[in-house]
Order: C-alpha cells, then sequence, then structure tokens
C-alpha cells in the first residue's frame, strides 16, 4: 500500500470584481494619483540632496611639502574631509595653480579652467617659501590672489597671509562659485568670519572682466581705504572736556578773596572790595 498523502485544505479563493478591487484599493491610498505624487516627491528630494552639493564635480588637488602643523594645517584638513587631493610633483596638472610665484591674478575669467581642469594650492608655511621647488611645478595656469586680509587663527587680520582653505574659497569665490567657497569654509569655526572681512572685496573682484581688471578694480579699491583712513586721522575728535577743563573752570567762577577773606569784586579798570559777612 503506497503513503497516504497528507491532507492539505484548499484555500478558497475570492476573485474580487475589478470595480471592487479599484475601490478597496482606493481606501488603501494606492491611487494612481497618490503613486504618482510619492515618486515626485522622492525625485524632488533626491534632486535637492544633490543640488546640495556645491563642490560635485571640482577637482581640488595641493602639493603638501608638510611644513605646516598638521593639527593647524587647513589643507590636511580638508583632505582627510576629502574635499582636497593630494597630489606630488610630477604629476600632470592643467588647472589653476594658486602660488606666489604667478604674475596673473585670478580672475572670473579663469572660471572656465577651473570647471574643467581644476585648481591645485601649495601647502607650505609663508615663513619657509624659499625651500620650496617651484621650478618642478611649472604646469598649469599659475595664478595670484588680490589683496584680502585671513580671518585665520594664526594669521588673523593680515593682508594676504591666506590658509590653503581660504586660499581656495576666495578663487572659488571669485570665480562666481560662492557655494562652493562657503562648503570650504564651513570646515572650519573662522571660516564664516572669513567672508565677513573680505566680502566687499571678494564682490568686487568678482564682477570684474579679466585679471587687469581685478589689479584695476584692487588698486581703486586700496587707494580710497587708505584716503578714509588719513580722513579720519585728521578729523578733531569731538571728545568731552578733561577733567583739567573743568577744573579750570571751576576756579575762575569762584570769587577771589584778599587776605582777610573780603571779596574782591572787579569792575572795569577799577575794582572795589566788599566786605564778606
Amino acid at each position: 500500500m503506497g503513503k497516504a498523502k497528507a491532507y492539505k485544505p484548499k484555500t478558497q479563493q475570492h476573485n474580487r470584481p475589478a470595480h471592487r478591487a479599484r475601490e478597496e484599493d482606493n481606501q488603501h491610498g494606492s491611487r494612481d494619483e497618490d503613486v504618482l505624487k510619492r515618486n515626485e516627491d522622492d525625485s524632488q528630494d533626491y534632486c535637492q540632496a544633490v543640488v546640495m552639493d556645491p563642490l560635485k564635480g571640482l577637482s581640488l588637488r595641493m602639493w603638501d611639502f608638510a611644513q605646516c602643523d598638521p593639527k593647524r594645517c587647513t589643507g590636511a584638513r580638508l583632505v582627510k574631509r576629502g574635499i582636497f587631493q593630494r597630489m606630488n610633483l610630477k604629476q600632470s596638472f592643467r588647472g589653476i595653480v594658486l602660488s606666489p610665484q604667478a604674475t596673473v591674478s585670478v580672475s572670473p575669467a579663469d572660471a572656465k579652467i577651473l570647471e574643467e581642469s581644476g585648481m591645485s594650492l601649495i601647502d607650505c608655511s609663508w615663513a619657509r617659501l624659499a625651500e620650496i621647488p617651484f621650478k618642478q611645478m611649472q604646469a598649469g595656469h599659475h595664478r595670484l590672489l588680490p589683496f584680502m586680509v585671513a580671518a585665520n587663527t594664526v594669521n588673523y587680520g593680515r593682508p594676504s597671509k591666506l590658509s590653503c582653505a581660504e586660499a581656495c574659497a576666495a578663487t572659488l569665490y571669485i570665480c562666481n562659485k560662492k557655494d562652493a567657497a562657503k562648503a570650504v569654509l564651513s570646515e572650519f569655526s573662522w571660516g564664516e568670519e572669513f567672508v565677513k572681512l573680505n566680502e566687499e572685496v571678494l564682490d568686487l573682484y568678482a564682477s570684474c572682466s579679466d585679471s587687469a581688471d581685478v589689479v584695476d578694480k584692487q588698486n581703486d579699491w586700496l587707494s580710497n581705504a587708505e584716503a578714509q583712513v588719513e580722513q579720519d586721522h585728521d578729523r578733531p575728535d569731538d571728545l568731552p572736556p578733561s577733567d583739567d577743563d573743568l577744573e579750570s573752570d571751576e576756579y575762575e567762577s569762584e570769587p577771589e578773596l584778599d587776605s582777610f577773606g573780603n571779596t574782591i569784586v572787579k569792575g572795569g579798570a577799577a575794582a572795589s572790595v566788599h566786605e564778606s559777612k
């Protein structure tokens, strides 16, 4: 005899009419309109997330000569965060190279180079520039930065003594990539201060047409700033009277007494003496 098959109860299948199924689906929120709206919302969220990364597609490099304190080095921090990439001297590079040896100022005209080939910085100490082999870094488009003041904790307020992060952000800003510039600076507590200190000149440089225009606008701004300082220095200060002035006024208002304590009243050329009581 064969083995008896295990009994499996048959599940009762219910075939819902089409109109009944649509009604029940609508009650559970699976209408076509809801599906489309949900997909549109997801698409918008995704696109917004992409737009919120202003550094996407930008190639930011640096040559690291290990002259700075790694705890204070802004370039090293940006490498650690994945914003910068280190590059060796023999590596070919066709982008913007920020170098103190350059003779051309960075300008909005460099935006195309920045977008297509990126930017590289020289991470070194301002006090040890003589040790940098600039002759080995001839590739790329070398650029200088116009006048700005530093906001980093090492050189705060000093003109042109910018850190790697500040130099990178300034170049991005001048090339009309302000969101990217602020994204770089957001990695540092003093980042917003750099924009506040230099916003006027940064906007001025970003409005220029080329390098020559940047230099002209920079020189005009510096001349006006120096003239304003001299004007403020020559302007008399509206200060309250000193204690000495107040004391002299008090002494003048007090009556003059003779050796006997009598008040001496002066009137015209003659002076009369009144006996004090």
